[in-house]
């Protein structure tokens, strides 16, 4: 039997959730809530059901999950509030603003035996799940670095998302995602954490990042943000102990080298503007395979088909606590490097 869905915030994000519940196998669309009413009004013109106020939704009987897809600084306060009125939760990322403040909403779900998770939507993506396979298939070996960029010339949405006081900015907004999916990839401990923001087009909030982590086991990873790129990076760029790999562009497929043998008894120079030069000479097949990798497939509504069987005892949640509080320690740290312009020893 389907479990019954009340979406707290009928805005983008909001409307997404909405969408796909009236589409799904395993929820049904109950009904939407915004402070808005402008939009519960849109709603109705669409048939959906809109409710009177969030008390209405917290005492609907037929509500089983309640989303939270409103701007960040509420997160806490409505999650809280479901969870005590025995509703389970899943809630738009990033979860809260700081640690400490995701630690009452944990202590809450803890309290009260409900369930409460992260959208953490694009561990869905193709492009990071391309990477995570290239990882797994060990062919290339172990990361020795991972770089993740996302770039736009668009600026931040000139929404609550460049207001400081609604938790708006790119490492709360983009940030989140990225540092989640690099969690995955990499899972050793980190010591280290060094972040620098931009302010090119908000002086209220970063609208754009570059994030070094370091890890215990000396493999690194950067993560860049930018809003004022008109030519963009690539996506994705892997180092690994015998090869690499990139993804230019989220829509293209992961290309990757393998090195075969590491060197060759007779390297050409290659002629340059300046000189010749041996180092850079260009490899050729005999020393590298160089082949695309398919793109996985993927499926986004895995989420709530998890969520659902995790309601119900049928399997482990996906994005767990843990991950979550993870994710939240290396933003905060981020936070307080670029305040502080300095590398941040962590042990997270």
């Amino acid at each position: 039997m389907k479990k019954n869905v009340a979406v707290i915030g009928y805005g983008g994000q909001g409307g997404w959730h909405a969408n796909h519940a009236l589409n799904s196998d395993v929820v049904a669309l109950a009904g939407v809530y915004d402070i808005l009413p402008a939009r519960n009004a849109v709603a109705e013109e669409k048939g959906i059901h809109a409710y009177a106020s969030f008390e209405e939704v917290l005492a609907d009987k037929n509500v089983d999950i309640v989303v939270i897809a409103t701007p960040n600084d509420v997160h806490k306060e409505l999650v809280i509030r479901s969870l005590e009125a025995g509703k389970s939760v899943v809630c738009e990322k990033p979860v809260e603003m700081s640690v400490a403040s995701l630690d009452e909403m944990i202590e809450a779900a803890n309290r009260t035996g409900s369930f409460f998770t992260v959208h953490q939507n694009r561990r869905w993506d193709v492009d990071f799940l391309a990477i995570k396979e290239i990882i797994a298939s060990e062919k290339i070996g172990a990361p020795i670095r991972i770089e993740s960029r996302i770039h736009g010339s668009r600026g931040i949405p000139s929404d609550w998302r460049c207001q400081a006081a609604h938790g708006g900015g790119m490492i709360l907004d983009w940030g989140v995602h990225l540092i989640d999916q690099m969690l995955q990839l990499i899972t050793d401990p980190i010591e280290r954490i060094y972040c620098v923001n931009t302010h090119i087009t908000n002086q209220e909030v970063d609208d754009g990042f570059r994030l070094e982590i370091t890890f215990t086991t000396g493999v690194t990873a950067y993560i860049e943000v930018g809003t004022f790129n008109f030519v963009a990076l690539p996506r994705f760029y892997m180092q690994c102990k015998n090869g690499s790999a990139i993804i230019e562009d989220w829509r293209k497929p992961a290309h990757v080298v393998k090195c075969k043998y590491w060197h060759e008894n007779d390297v050409l120079p290659v002629q340059t503007a300046a000189g010749i030069t041996k180092t850079m000479a260009p490899r050729d097949e005999v020393t590298v395979d160089e082949y695309d990798w398919e793109k996985p497939q993927s499926d986004v509504h895995d989420f709530y088909r998890n969520v659902v069987r995790a309601i119900d005892g049928k399997e482990p949640m996906l994005i767990t606590h843990k991950q979550v509080r993870r994710v939240m320690q290396v933003m905060e740290a981020a936070f307080e490097s670029d305040r502080t312009k300095m590398p941040i020893t962590v042990n997270i």
